[in-house]
């Protein structure tokens, strides 16, 4: 199994794509500045909220405070990202003028800046930008472009989150919770944590090649999120139910969404791993087990489905089918833009340790909320179970890594068959198994 080199030192990979955070050691001025604008942000946000906000929630928002400065000093593009979606947001909400009926008569909130707007454009962003990631494998150009999208889709997306919880304070006071307590809103958290993820490994590795695999993933929630806003209504902003009126769920949601998008991040480069190790492979028979696994990572999505498919659901997996054979086809050209195999092994294995911290952060959390809203820690409640497995996956990949130098084409395959469990944790409990962590069907 020890099939490839070890880890790129953090501080020899940020200086080859530019950072010089390793050499420099310490914030700049400019690092002071952003904590500056982070402070007065907050504090604002407590002259104006506070009353609508109890200790804890309190305590989170001035939490959020150096967290944010360190990451924007961790990752300079997230700082401009940042100031970029609080000045939309701000705008959005100075055109309201607490009227939500301003969103079907002010152009720029109708068309722009109104949460479900943002929200689908970013979605549309997020097709545009995986299409050119494609062709950015012949075409540099068009690979920058799809970077260029990536941004404008996340950016898009943070601002229709920002001002979807606004818009939920101007509906009714117990309409204004964190977007993050329903099937549609998580897609959408879902979709921003693994682009920026994405995103960020592109830099620190200086390669574009990864995205039309990762950006595939995203495309295809973004696709069951327009299918679930337009039949289902889902965009709407709901009541919360008492369970969710809890200050837990502002953190223990996104913990557990950061370990759901760099699992699937680290399922895609771990596809692209295969599809690089089999460039110059002639025999289908061995293309078999990837292109099988690959079809059934399109088709889960319509096995989490109570009712029959309809025509739309079999278009998509065909879709998915095509996808998958098209890049197994183009696997030699394919094979020649992605990195170095042992670049590819090294995000896996990076991104799978950044994901299973976060998630055990999660699932602790998690555990404190049961407590607080059903008397107990731990239930077996369907959900529960599955997040042990997942858990229990990853830490079964980390231990196999660091104990006994996993790597090469079992973990990649393990990455890929890790994204079926993750994605049966996340969506199939909810549409199967009934517990107290349920949606709603498909």
């Amino acid at each position: 199994m020890n099939t490839s080199t070890r880890s790129q030192p953090w501080h020899g990979s940020f200086s080859q794509t530019g950072d010089q955070r390793a050499v420099r050691g310490r914030p700049d001025w400019t690092d002071g500045f952003f904590f500056l604008l982070l402070a007065v942000g907050a504090g604002y946000a407590l002259t104006r909220l506070g009353q609508s906000m109890d200790y804890y929630e309190k305590i989170i928002l001035c939490g959020t405070v150096p967290a944010l400065a360190w990451l924007g000093w961790l990752w300079r593009p997230l700082r401009l990202l940042m100031v970029a979606c609080a000045l939309a947001a701000g705008l959005a909400l100075l055109l309201y003028q607490n009227d939500l009926a301003r969103a079907e008569q002010v152009f720029f909130l109708k068309y722009l800046f109104s949460s479900q707007s943002a929200i689908l454009w970013m979605s549309a962003l997020f097709l545009l930008a995986t299409a050119c990631y494609w062709i950015g494998i012949v075409s540099p150009t068009a690979a920058w472009l799809g970077t260029a999208l990536t941004w404008g889709a996340v950016f898009a997306g943070i601002t229709g989150l920002l001002v979807r919880w606004r818009e939920g304070h101007l509906m009714g006071p117990d309409l204004g919770h964190i977007p993050v307590s329903n099937l549609y809103e998580v897609f959408v958290l879902f979709a921003l944590i693994t682009a920026l993820f994405y995103l960020y490994y592109e830099r620190k590795y200086a390669t574009r090649a990864l995205g039309g695999f990762v950006l595939l993933v995203i495309s295809s929630a973004m696709v069951f999120l327009l299918w679930y806003a337009f039949t289902r209504d889902a965009a709407q902003i709901q009541p919360l139910v008492p369970a969710l009126k809890n200050w837990w769920m502002k953190l223990h949601v996104p913990a557990n969404f950061i370990g759901y998008g760099t699992f699937s991040l680290v399922a895609m480069v771990g596809f692209a791993y295969l599809v690089k190790q089999h460039g110059q492979t002639t025999s289908w028979i061995k293309l078999a087990p990837l292109f099988v696994l690959g079809v059934l990572l399109c088709g889960e999505p319509m096995v989490f489905r109570t009712t029959g498919l309809s025509a739309t659901w079999m278009v998509y997996g065909g879709i998915g089918v095509v996808i998958v054979g098209a890049i197994l086809l183009a696997r030699r050209r394919i094979a020649q833009a992605l990195p170095a195999l042992e670049v590819l092994d090294d995000i896996m294995y990076r991104a799978i340790a950044i994901g299973f911290a976060f998630f055990t952060v999660a699932t602790v959390l998690g555990a404190l909320w049961a407590a607080d809203a059903w008397g107990a820690y731990w239930q077996w409640d369907p959900k529960e179970t599955w997040a042990l497995i997942v858990w229990l996956n990853y830490a079964a990949w980390l231990h196999m890594r660091l104990i006994k130098g996993l790597r090469g084409t079992v973990a990649a395959y393990w990455a890929l068959v890790g994204l079926l469990i993750t994605g049966f944790a996340f969506l199939g409990v909810n549409m199967f198994l009934s517990g107290l962590h349920s949606y709603g069907e498909l």
